[in-house]
Order: C-alpha cells, then structure tokens, then sequence
C-alpha cells in the first residue's frame, strides 16, 4: 500500500439505513477514510472488493445471497492482481457488522477481525478505528506491531458454523488422486501439504507426489482448518508436518515440512499465524 495514498473501504449491508448511519459515524470518526463502494448483499461485497481492491471491508454477517462471514472466505480466496510486485498483496482488514455479539466477540479474540455491532455507536467505532489504523501502519512497518492474527480462514469455518449448526462441516478424510496412471486414495492425515499451479493441485506425502484438478479455494471449505492452515494462496501445509519456520535474504517467512525437502514459503497476507518468528 502506497503511504501517501488514502485508506479505501467497501461497506456491505442489505439495510440501506444501516449502510447510512454506519458511513456517517464513520465521517465522525475518520473523515480522511473513503468509501468507494457500497454492497447491498454478500455476492455483491465480493464483486466489489475484487474491483476496488479496499484496504478494509466492513461485513454485515447476516446479508442475502453470501453471509458475511462467507462473503469474507471468498474475498480471502480472490486472486492477487498482477502488478509485477513479487509479493502478495494483503488482504483487507475485516470487521464485521453483527447485532449478534457472540459471533463478533469471538472474532475480536481471535485477532483476526474486529466488529462493530449494531447500531453503530461513535465511542465504540472509535476504538475500531484505532485498532484499524494500528493494523495498516504495522503493513508498512510503522508503530507498533498489529495484533498477532490467527488462521482467517479457522475463525471463518467457526463463524460458519455458529451460524447455520445444522451445516456443520464434513471434513475430506480421502484424497482420490492420480499417481502416474493410476488412481491412488490417499488418506488426508497422511499429506504433508497442498501446492498449486494454473491447473492442477499437487498432494504431497512422504512416499507419493500424485495430482488432482481441484483449486486450493476449494480445498480450503474441505479440509479440516485445525490440520491444515493456508499459509499462501496456493499454498496449504499439514500444521502436524511442520518442522520450523525461518526467514529468507528477503525477510520472507519459509516453512520446513518433516519428510520431505521442499521449503513453502509463507506469503505477507498470513504471516500473522507464526507471529513472533
């Protein structure tokens, strides 16, 4: 994020009243801050984010059409702009709009969203836009460091299933994958991690390199976040495998992986789930 330029929001929120009061507090208490874009629905968030790129997105949980909290697992997943910049862009802060306090309480803890609950009141959207504005300057190395930030994607699968129980995930126990010619099923707890290219996904384990068509975006909603964490966009590594993390010449986190040689590197937007390294 350039320095000089302004911080950018998407607000999202089927009640456009709610939309209203929210932007006025949020004249009140940063004025500098600019919306550029206002989302009625969670498919419409979404659209939006991948269009203006904003640094921060504030997420009704309960929207038509994407929950927030899904809304948020697809901004997640959005590919990185190609802008001949190596590093991957990071992705937006996230807070949550809830008159749920249970859903925003547990991912404040976390550190890896923050919430204002509604209605928006000034006191409290204050001391979310401190925390805000902590978060994007530790991005460019300013201040004090952000708050250590969990696996978003973890808190979004708890999120999830607070708020539809009864759709509790099914995690994937099989991989079905091929293994030259052949096919092979491989047991999930047995793969150290996940690498993806334009087209195919490779799965790694101590004995078998095989490869399936399925995206890391999808992978993601199958696989278990306690097991394993995304630490890339194409990127997911088996936390049981890990072996250590280190940093490169360039200050880039890489994770070592029990049983085999590869080093994964760990990209700017999850550097927070080895806060400290």
């Amino acid at each position: 994020m350039n320095d000089n330029a302004p911080v950018r929001a998407v607000l999202a929120d089927d009640e456009r009243l709610m939309r209203d009061q929210l932007r006025a507090r949020l004249a009140e208490v940063w004025p500098e801050l600019e919306i550029v874009a206002e989302a009625r629905n969670g498919l419409e968030a979404v659209e939006l984010v991948d269009q203006h790129r904003p640094d921060i997105v504030f997420l009704d949980i309960r929207m038509p059409g994407l929950t927030g909290v899904d809304a948020a697992r697809q901004i997640a997943q959005l590919p990185p702009r190609d802008d001949g910049d190596d590093d991957d862009e990071p992705l937006p802060e996230i807070v949550f709009i809830t008159a749920y306090d249970q859903y925003a309480v547990e991912a404040f803890e976390q550190g890896v969203a923050d919430y204002v609950l509604k209605p928006a009141e000034r006191e409290r959207l204050q001391l979310t836009v401190e925390r805000l504005r902590k978060r994007l300057a530790a991005r460019r190395g300013e201040g004090d460091e952000a708050p250590a930030a969990t696996n978003m994607q973890q808190l979004l699968h708890k999120l999830a299933a607070q708020l539809n129980p009864s759709a509790a995930p099914r995690y994937l126990e099989w991989i079905q994958a091929g293994v030259g010619n052949a096919i092979q099923m491989i047991p999930v707890q047995d793969v150290l991690f996940f690498v993806s290219d334009e087209k195919y996904t490779r799965v790694q384990t101590a004995q078998v390199e095989a490869l399936i068509r399925k995206p890391i975006k999808e992978l993601v909603d199958e696989l278990d976040p306690q097991r394993f964490w995304q630490i890339h966009r194409s990127t997911l590594v088996n936390v049981n495998a890990i072996s250590g993390v280190t940093r490169d010449f360039r200050g880039r986190q890489i994770v070592s992986v029990r049983g085999h040689p590869q080093k994964l590197e760990v990209s700017r937007s999850y550097n927070g789930l080895f806060k400290g390294m």
